[in-house]
């Protein structure tokens, strides 16, 4: 009877084990960009597995990647059916409501569920940053009608900054830019960066209030800094080039960010087709046609259907 139960007891232990694995390897795939590999490798997952919420989950950020607001959508919302008190599914979930408010014509009620989402994220797991910024952020971006409103933003920067000091001078920093009272907000920047020790990311928020000023030459010089400061976050490479990108500024210096990213590792919150279709941006507005052509190409090698990389392929090689 001793030797049964024990084999019974590794058998599960295998079990489990074995469907850790491929969860990992399916939020390898994403991390790595491979959004049709994983959509395909997850609808047969959740096809065979229809109770299997963390791959619902994966298959809602892969929607998520190629902006399929709907299909992302009704995947979350599976996953939080089987998984109600899951803090990052309902996180996720909100973050699709708000993609989805910012394209409506009537947004109220899809800006309070996305409100309510990342509040019920931030109950589930007090202990997250994320879900506390995205709760702080709903707050400074919406209107008072749709809950918003500066003093709950405030509210809730002294309740970040219990888990994470140097995102509560980040709150602080986006109520001054919102007061025009800009430098305030120069200096609640500069202070999340010594809070941090200098962190990347906060580099990039000061280099995007200098962008927002149009103050490109300080912008850059604030890109320069992040590339070289602790980097925990590698999608802050591709954000910036996004942003020099969008400015005509430094494409050598942006080209140099995307390739570093690429030799570093992508990772899911900056996809990596999106990114090479970034860098085949900067390769075609310095001339270099038969470059920018390649990072189409491995753009849509990632995902077939993304549809700027295909119209810019046929711009670059009819």
């Amino acid at each position: 009877m001793i030797r049964q139960t024990l084999l019974v007891f590794a058998f599960f232990c295998l079990l489990f084990l074995s469907l850790a694995a491929v969860a990992d390897s399916l939020k390898d795939m994403l991390a790595a960009g491979r959004v049709d590999d994983a959509i395909t490798a997850l609808n047969g997952q959740t096809s065979s597995n229809p109770r299997d919420a963390e791959s619902m989950h994966l298959l809602c950020r892969a929607y998520f990647q190629y902006q399929d607001w709907d299909r992302a959508e009704s995947r979350c919302k599976r996953a939080i059916e089987l998984q109600p008190n899951n803090s990052g599914y309902h996180r996720w979930l909100g973050r699709i409501y708000g993609q989805k408010a910012e394209r409506a014509t009537l947004p109220i009620g899809l800006a309070l569920k996305t409100r309510d989402e990342f509040h019920r994220a931030a109950e589930l797991d007090p202990t997250d940053t994320n879900a506390a910024i995205d709760v702080a952020e709903y707050y400074l971006e919406a209107p008072g009608m749709m809950g918003g409103g500066q003093d709950k933003a405030r509210e809730q920067a002294k309740i970040i900054g219990k888990i994470s000091p140097a995102q509560e001078h980040w709150v602080y920093a986006r109520i001054a830019e919102k007061n025009k009272d800009y430098p305030a907000a120069e200096r609640e920047y500069r202070q999340m960066i010594e809070v941090s020790k200098g962190n990347a990311e906060a580099w990039l928020n000061l280099a995007f209030f200098y962008r927002n000023r149009k103050r490109y030459d300080e912008m850059e010089q604030a890109f320069v800094k992040m590339s070289q400061a602790p980097m925990p976050a590698r999608e802050v490479l591709v954000e910036a080039a996004n942003s020099l990108l969008r400015t005509d500024r430094a494409f050598s210096f942006a080209i140099d960010l995307l390739k570093r990213y690429f030799a570093e590792g992508p990772v899911e919150e900056a996809p990596a087709f999106q990114a090479h279709y970034m860098l085949g941006q900067l390769l075609e507005k310095q001339g270099d046609k038969a470059g920018a052509s390649a990072e189409y190409r491995a753009g849509l090698a990632l995902a077939r259907n993304y549809e700027p990389a295909r119209q810019a392929l046929k711009r670059v090689a009819p």
